[in-house]
């Protein structure tokens, strides 16, 4: 289940970013990022040791990135020097279901959806931006990907109203599970909406 979970994830980050659809590999999938920060992602389906071994000799370009759905320090002891433990993370999932969202005053809700991408929007009441996300539709599944909330906007319920929105987007395009790889920051708000934690999601960036 768990290595079906965070396949549906890496499929349905790949639509919210916008990168080519996952090439399957020998380890699982890999996705060509292009960004400034990441040239490329391997996603691990079913983490072993002589497998990540070989992987990892077979990179050479800087800013590769590893993840998979286990403790970092189970895969560390497998990586040679050069590589640099990603932020602690989560693999998290809910049963999608109707959602009720209401704006708290002094904000208004935008959202669209554009080549099966939905980008929700909070913003003030000058038009700043407050918060923010945008969900990867993918079949009948799909990938909640960058929430994120304002500073001066923290603790007034953006994050739920963003997650509730998205929640309701992808009940309307009829899926049926949300995935999402959840931060330190976003694992509370995600455990008090519903969601469960699957597994730990490990990450690991090549610098050379």
């Amino acid at each position: 289940m768990t290595a079906e979970l965070i396949h549906r994830w890496a499929e349905g980050w790949t639509v919210s970013r916008r990168t080519a659809a996952p090439v399957a590999t020998r380890w699982g999938l890999r996705i060509e990022v292009g960004a400034e920060n990441q040239l490329r992602r391997h996603v691990l389906l079913d983490p072993r040791e002589q497998e990540v071994r070989e992987l990892a000799a077979s990179i050479a370009e800087p800013l590769t990135w590893i993840k998979t759905h286990v403790e970092p320090a189970e895969l560390a002891p497998w990586l040679p020097a050069g590589w640099t433990e990603d932020d602690p993370g989560w693999l998290m999932a809910i049963d999608v279901a109707p959602a009720e969202v209401a704006v708290p005053d002094g904000y208004r809700l935008t959202s669209e959806s554009q080549d099966g991408v939905t980008y929700v929007r909070i913003l003030t009441s000058d038009g700043d931006l407050a918060a923010r996300g945008q969900y990867g539709h993918i079949g009948d599944y799909g990938t909640v990907d960058k929430i994120s909330t304002e500073p001066a906007h923290r603790r007034r319920g953006l994050g739920s109203v963003v997650m509730g929105s998205l929640a309701a987007a992808a009940y309307d395009s009829g899926a049926s599970t949300s995935v999402l790889g959840a931060t330190v920051e976003g694992r509370a708000l995600y455990e008090a909406l519903g969601w469960k934690v699957h597994a730990p999601l490990a990450g690991f960036i090549f610098n050379g």
